[in-house]
């Protein structure tokens, strides 16, 4: 598949066949996520890979927007222990949403639809999944990403609006 393709297919998918993901196919998302750029190659994530059972539920209750039927779930987390120092610790969520979009491109391309919800700022999403994950306290989560094989294909789209491009001379 090509990046163009991939890029205009992936749709968020909420809805998954009672299909597992392959342990082959999780070490695929997982090195793609992990190929994406960190400010100063600081690389501060942290994959939280849940399948099944009664963690995986507990993931899903953990934020009402994340309730969705999915055979498999990372949470991506910052670790602040290698996150770049004060004041711009914060780039750990910008390096940890590249490496989710990376996941979510590399979903489409296996032919699995995923869906990205948020964590961080909100914060008693983030206090539920630390509990749920026993998660220590330098590891923030920032998005839960839904992976599965689709239940439907939505239509590939563009939603390129010239209007929003501004060209600075």
């Amino acid at each position: 598949m090509e990046l163009k393709e991939a890029l205009l297919k992936r749709r968020s998918v909420r809805k998954y066949k009672d299909i597992p993901v392959s342990d082959e196919q999780i070490d695929e998302l997982l090195h793609a996520a992990m190929s994406g750029p960190s400010a100063c190659n600081k690389t501060p994530w942290e994959f939280y890979v849940v399948k099944n059972g009664p963690t995986l539920d507990s993931v899903k209750k953990s934020s009402l927007f994340s309730r969705f039927n999915s055979s498999l779930v990372i949470v991506v987390c910052g670790n602040t222990e290698r996150a770049l120092p004060a004041p711009i610790t914060e780039y750990w969520v910008q390096d940890c949403s590249a490496a989710i979009e990376n996941i979510l491109l590399r979903a489409v391309d296996l032919g699995l639809g995923a869906v990205w919800c948020g964590a961080y700022p909100q914060a008693r999403v983030g206090c539920n999944l630390k509990e749920c994950l026993t998660l220590p306290d330098s590891h923030i989560p920032l998005g839960i990403v839904h992976i599965g094989y689709p239940e439907d294909t939505p239509e590939p789209r563009d939603q390129y609006d010239p209007e929003r491009v501004h060209f600075v001379i």
